[in-house]
Formats: structure tokens, sequence, C-alpha cells
């Protein structure tokens, strides 16, 4: 049976957990796009955020991320008690929440190195290059090549690679697999789960709803703004129903 979503919280500036998003509210102009959104995440944790195209899953990650488009126009995000909706991006970031866009990001005309050391120039810095490169062997292998002409896959683990250098305690990841062939899917998702393993909270957005679940402790689903389902990731992979109504799969 479908965990039904509470809309009664808790203020979340009395009870925060780790990461907690509370009743935000965002516009891009006038169109109404985050409709009231709560949810929290316990640090660690795995969360897939999901729904249909145009559900809000990435205004909401931007919102999140403090980013001006869409614009915050009421609720609460709290980060470890620092309060995240009163923060500008950059203030954001240095907080510990990084943002993996769907399109990536890659600097043109810098090397992988030179890309990852552009991330370490602001402190607080995060993981070193032997630690990045331990985990990313074949960006080691190409560090001296230009970001741009990596594979589409090379560049999915630069991206991440680059927030990790930072001082991160939340990753958001928007459509991480978009365009990845089955397997390069499998080795991101593989690496994700050593991720967590070092403590680092993550939240994905991803249309390969399956693959992000299987990946997820929990899942949020959200239709036309506003969250349906807030509960487990397992429950969601073994609800056709459920799937079939809000995710069409």
């Amino acid at each position: 049976m479908n965990a039904p979503f509470n809309k009664d919280v808790n203020n979340a500036a009395t009870h925060p957990k780790y990461l907690s998003v509370w009743n935000i509210e965002a516009y891009y102009g006038e169109s109404y796009i985050v409709q009231g959104v709560s949810f929290d995440i316990h640090e660690g944790e795995i969360l897939a955020l999901l729904g249909r195209n145009g559900a809000g899953k990435t205004s909401t990650l931007r919102t999140i991320a403090r980013l001006d488009d869409p614009a915050l126009k009421s609720g609460e995000i709290w980060l470890d008690h620092q309060p995240l909706h009163k923060m500008k991006s950059h203030e954001a970031a240095t907080a510990g929440i990084q943002l993996v866009p769907e399109d990536r990001r890659i600097i043109p005309g810098l090397t992988v190195e030179e890309n990852l050391k552009l991330a370490q120039i602001a402190p607080p810095l995060g993981w070193s290059l032997d630690r990045v490169y331990d985990l990313f062997p074949r960006l080691k292998e190409r560090r001296k090549q230009e970001g741009v002409t990596l594979s589409g896959g090379e560049q999915q683990m630069l991206s991440i690679a680059r927030a990790l250098v930072r001082d991160i305690k939340v990753l958001l990841l928007d459509e991480p697999y978009e365009g990845l062939a089955p397997v390069i899917v499998q080795e991101i998702a593989k690496t994700l789960g050593i991720i967590r393993d070092q403590g680092i909270t993550t939240v994905i957005v991803e249309q390969n709803a399956v693959a992000a679940l299987k990946l997820a402790d929990r899942a949020v689903i959200l239709d036309t703004g506003s969250v349906v389902y807030d509960g487990s990731a397992a429950e969601v992979l073994e609800d056709e129903a459920l799937r079939a109504q809000y995710l069409a799969i």
C-alpha cells in the first residue's frame, strides 16, 4: 500500500533533519512550479526525486541549490541547522550543497585536471585529487585531456568529481544517466554507492526511474509540483500501480 504524504509537517527550524525541505514554493516568472514541497533526508541517504516531465523535479533541485531561477517565494530549507533559504547560491555551495546539472557544465579549453583544480580555487576544500582519482581511475588516465572531449560517461564522472573536491555535504544530481549506455549507468551507480558509503547525502533526479530506485534508500514522487509519495524506494519498485500512475513505467 502506498505511504500517504503527510502535509502536517513540523517546522524545519524547530525539528531539522540533515536536509529538511519545508513547504517550499517557487516560480518561473508567473508560473507556479514548486507547490508546497516538503521532505526530509537523513545524513548518508540517497533519495530518488521522481515524477513525469514537468513535475517540478529539476526546479526543486535548483531551489535547494539556491539558484536564482526558479525564485523561492516561501518555505524553508535547512542543511544541518543552516538556513539555506536565506542564502545565495555561492553561500549554499560553501555550506556544502553541490549541484551536478544535467548539461554537466564541463569548461571548454581546460583539461580534466584543470577543471578539478579550478573547482578547488576557493575554500573550503573537499576531496584531494588523489582521492578523486582513486574513485575515478579513468579520469586519472585522462587528466591531461581536454574535458569536453571525454565520452558522455567520463564527462559525468568529471562533473561528480568536481563536486567532490568541494567541501560537500549534499550531492544533487540532475539526470546523471541521461544518454549513457546501460553498462556506464551501472558504473556510475556503483560509484554513487561508494560516495554514499563516505557519508555523503545524495538527491538524484532521473528519468530512468528503475535505475534510480534500485540505488536509492527512499523516494519522493512529484506530480504537477506537489509531493504525492514519500516513502521507501523498494516499495515504489514493488508497486506497479503507483509506478504506472505517476512514473508511466
